[in-house]
């Protein structure tokens, strides 16, 4: 039986072809529904960016026939603007404010009266990405489901970058003699490329040890880089021991690092970068770049110049490069980053357009990127630089994203399978006790 989808207004908003997720079935999207859109269609963020391309979806539609009847798509489904069922009459003595909202609610409702009338009837769903407009919904009695189609994986699939192999003491000591181990002579299950294996005696005995799948995906081999020190810096877990050797990896050009508060991710990545621009030259520059969405009420316009705007958002990457050099007077850190000139801390809002050769390129808070937003990045990387992506998907201030649509995941996902990348989800937190715990409980 086909079905009449409902759009709400953040379904288009976060992804303009949207309209295609619904096979061939109808979909309608409210009058009111083009009156928001028109409204961000200027924001000079992805909002708007989304607004202006689902306006340009819908006015190439116009060529096949009129938009308030039924035009083809080339999914097999078909779109109309409604119209006509905008009556708030059956609604007004429940939601007394007419919110675009509730209009939305009441077109979706009277459709689906009207298809009970029908001896074909087809049951009419309403698509938001707004909770409580599905809450809605459901009093009124209507079905409404949230848009997942945007998802790049589904819950608690989320690629950790390792896994754990119980393998016999046999293999164990000849991994330790020959630095390597052939995956087919004690596992059949698929590995991919630049995965980290935690190899444990299937007895049950103590020995163990952490080995790094090659690019051909078809042996372990002992982990390449030095672990002892970076930058003073020490790794505490098994999972910061294999940041790090992602992080110092010439090979491998791009990382995704995934953890929660406090798990290291950022002081690692500092650490790594300084190593190799400042002590090997191996990269001329360390570029820091994060995403400025605030966490709660937005604190509005700052005064100063670029960097004294920015100051306040990029106080988390200072504070740990304040640890790094031990700094202890107030402007001492200052002083040192000028004198080096070759650390640069910057706002992704000035990375459209560039194109950045030979450096180290740090994205803190990756996880409140949209896919397009990644992309962007991405695309702007030049020849010998190398780029970390990480965050918290569990932490995300941006409006229209979750856990696993978000830029980061979706990154983790697409490269998994790629020979030029790496990923690992650290697991522990080593900020403090207080930390981790309030990570785990709350």
């Amino acid at each position: 039986m086909n079905k009449v989808y409902v759009l709400d207004t953040n379904v288009l908003l976060q992804d303009p072809n949207s309209i295609y997720s619904f096979d061939d079935n109808e979909v309608v999207i409210p009058a009111v529904v083009l009156e928001e859109v028109d409204s961000k269609k200027r924001y000079m963020d992805e909002v708007g960016r989304n607004a202006r391309q689902v306006s340009k979806l819908i006015d190439a539609l116009r060529e096949k026939g009129k938009l308030h009847e039924k035009i083809p798509l080339h999914n097999g489904g078909v779109l109309r603007i409604e119209l006509n069922h905008r009556s708030f009459h059956e609604l007004q003595d429940i939601f007394v404010e007419k919110t675009n909202d509730n209009r939305i609610l009441a077109v979706a409702n009277n459709l689906s009266n009207e298809e009970k009338t029908k001896e074909d009837g087809r049951p009419v769903i309403i698509v938001s990405k707004d909770t409580l407009v599905r809450v809605k919904a459901d009093a009124l009695g209507l079905i409404a489901e949230d848009f997942l189609s945007d998802r790049v994986v589904e819950v608690d699939h989320v690629y950790t970058g390792f896994l754990d192999l119980y393998i016999e003491k046999d293999s164990l000591d000849k991994f330790y003699e020959k630095n390597e181990l052939t995956l087919a002579e004690v596992t059949n299950h698929p590995f991919y490329p630049n995965q980290f294996v935690i190899m444990k005696d299937a007895l049950g005995g103590s020995s163990s040890a952490v080995g790094m799948v090659d690019k051909t995906g078809k042996k372990v081999k002992r982990l390449f880089t030095d672990h002892d020190h970076v930058w003073g810096i020490r790794p505490r877990n098994v999972q910061q021991t294999m940041a790090v050797e992602l992080l110092l990896r010439n090979d491998l050009p791009l990382v995704t690092l995934i953890g929660k508060a406090g798990t290291g991710k950022t002081l690692l990545a500092l650490a790594a970068g300084l190593l190799q621009t400042e002590d090997l030259g191996t990269f001329k520059k360390l570029l820091v770049a994060r995403p400025i969405v605030p966490v709660g009420k937005d604190i509005g316009f700052l005064p100063g110049e670029k960097e004294e705007k920015l100051r306040p958002w990029m106080q988390p990457i200072y504070d740990n490069l304040e640890y790094l050099f031990n700094t202890k007077k107030p402007g001492e850190l200052d002083a040192i980053l000028a004198g080096m000139g070759s650390i640069e801390v910057e706002a992704l809002t000035y990375i459209r357009g560039r194109s950045i050769p030979d450096q180290y390129i740090i994205i803190d808070e990756a996880q409140n990127l949209t896919k397009h937003e990644v992309k962007t990045i991405l695309t702007r990387v030049g020849e010998r630089s190398k780029i970390v992506l990480m965050g918290d998907p569990e932490q995300i201030d941006h409006p229209y994203l979750d856990e696993y649509n978000n830029g980061l995941t979706y990154v983790v996902e697409k490269f998994k399978d790629q020979q030029i990348a790496g990923h690992v989800k650290l697991v522990k937190g080593e900020r403090s006790g207080l930390a981790q715990l309030a990570a785990d409980l709350l």
